[in-house]
């Protein structure tokens, strides 16, 4: 079927909106009509040259939609659901089966190259030329999007499936590396570095799990009002001191979690040396160089841990985050910025400018 999508087709060139021929769904796939569609921070490692996703392509990977259509074999998806759509993965593996899908044992190849396992794309260009088309599972910066019916999380019809989608990746990653890896407890104190959508998202359910204090760290002075207003007790402007001196003054023990979606190896050591004794350090992302840790510094029974998605399991985690919303306390949408599909590369100039949080794209508006 004919669809339009926002393709790029090289690093440094702007997205272009372009009509495709999207592939039938396969026996085990379904056909999403993409009602909104999450930019992430992720979606511009394209651009980077590092490997990830060769142009020509269409990325998104926070997809929300409405069946249009099922493979034979779909028995969990039907026409007419609402979906959220989550990154891939083959539900075989142990991590899997243990439900840990985000180490999945092929998680990168499904969703970091932006074909299929096998090469192939769903999509083509006018020219006849294959454009990939499987970023993350999805690509859904497009009007209609092929993904994997295990990848797609039926919600309740009467939600604004449009605000939806950022719930199956960045939201959810920051949140779940909150509640299920790290189990923040209540009364613990909590230092979240980068006040993105993933560290904002942090904050919110650091709330929820009735941490305290809750330390935002960033460099933007607009992005630390927000974090205190959804959430975070005290707020910390890095490179106007010593961060870890920074951390100390508001926690002279140091506190029990950290969370860095930096990648910054200094800020990363620095959070470090601010955390207590029998601590744990999450990061979030790609780390940005070597990270140097001092000699002593893990032996005080500290822990870094690596976190992908959130180490969530996507069908009972969104609905966790959308009960919460409902609930008025997690409230996901103040992140959220809204604009035509035709207008991603404004929306991708302003998110990387800082001056927005979460830009999620219409198609068809």
């Amino acid at each position: 079927m004919k669809i339009e999508a926002a393709v790029l087709r090289g690093e440094e060139t702007p997205f272009s909106i372009e009509d495709l021929e999207l592939a039938d769904p396969t026996p085990h796939e379904v056909l999403v009509r993409i009602v909104g569609a999450g930019h992430c921070h992720t979606d511009v490692l394209p651009r980077a040259a590092a490997g990830f996703g060769t142009p020509p392509i269409v990325l998104g990977h926070e997809g929300a939609g409405i069946v249009e259509a099922v493979g034979s074999a779909v028995q969990t998806v039907a026409v007419g659901d609402h979906v959220v759509l989550s990154f891939d993965s083959c539900g075989t593996c142990a991590n899997c089966l243990d439900a840990h899908p985000a180490y999945c044992d092929t998680f990168l190849a499904r969703n970091l190259v932006g074909n299929a396992l096998d090469g192939s794309t769903p999509l083509t260009d006018t020219a006849g030329k294959p454009v990939a088309g499987r970023w993350f599972g999805q690509s859904s910066f497009a009007t209609h999007a092929v993904v994997d019916a295990r990848n797609a999380v039926v919600v309740d019809k009467e939600l604004p499936l449009e605000l939806l989608g950022p719930l199956g990746r960045g939201i959810q990653t920051g949140a779940g590396a909150v509640l299920e890896v790290l189990q923040v407890r209540p009364g613990e104190g909590i230092v979240i570095v980068g006040a993105g959508a993933v560290g904002l998202s942090a904050v919110m359910a650091a709330k929820v799990a009735g941490a305290g204090p809750i330390i935002a760290v960033d460099l933007n002075s607009d992005r630390l009002e927000l974090a205190r207003e959804l959430g975070a007790t005290d707020t910390i402007v890095p490179g106007v001191g010593d961060l870890t001196e920074q951390i100390r003054a508001i926690a002279p023990a140091g506190v029990r979690y950290g969370l860095d979606t930096t990648g910054l190896p200094t800020v990363i050591a620095a959070t470090l040396d601010a955390l207590a004794l029998r601590s744990t350090l999450g990061l979030v992302g790609v780390q940005q160089g070597d990270l140097i840790i001092a000699p002593l510094a893990l032996t005080a029974g500290r822990t870094i841990t690596g976190i992908l998605e959130g180490d969530a399991n996507p069908h009972t985690f969104i609905p966790t985050l959308i009960a919460l919303w409902q609930a008025g306390q997690f409230p996901f949408d103040r992140l959220v910025t809204t604009f035509p599909l035709s207008e991603i590369n404004a929306a991708e100039k302003r998110a990387s400018a800082g001056e927005i949080v979460k830009p999620v794209l219409l198609p068809g508006t």
